[in-house]
């Protein structure tokens, strides 16, 4: 995540989910300062699979998100990377360095309830595979 998560209510909440998804997998979140130090990061772990969240991206829907998150795994995917932007947006030369991106929606939303949203989605994709009753 470039920047930092600043509102206290959207780092508990953030927290909430990072606890729950840890129940299916490893899980970790990483602030970083700016562009550069991202893609810092992402040259020292080039085996990832990294997306970027763009308003540009592929959208999927819930089952179809959890569908790919399942083949992933099924693959023998070890890592993913999701690339959360600040309030200003990517830098290009991380744009140019992350070829996939996913939106999450056609509507625009700040980067801090991007980051709570995209953490809901990735619990609901595991709760999904198990065929737990919590996205019903």
């Amino acid at each position: 995540m470039l920047g930092k998560t600043r509102r206290p209510e959207m780092s508990a909440v953030l927290a909430d989910y990072v606890k729950r998804i840890g129940r299916s997998c490893p899980i970790e979140v990483t602030e970083v300062r700016d562009g550069e130090a991202a893609l810092k990061k992402l040259e020292a772990d080039r085996a990832a699979t990294v997306l970027l969240l763009d308003a540009g991206g592929k959208a999927h829907d819930s089952a179809a998100f959890a569908k790919w998150l399942g083949e992933q795994r099924d693959r023998g995917t070890r890592e993913i990377i999701f690339v959360c932007g600040e309030a200003d947006g990517f830098p290009e030369g991380l744009r140019e360095r992350v070829k996939q991106k996913i939106s999450l929606s056609a509507m625009t939303y700040s980067h801090e309830l991007a980051r709570v949203m995209l953490a809901e989605q990735i619990y609901r994709a595991f709760a999904i595979l198990s065929g737990s009753p919590y996205p019903k």
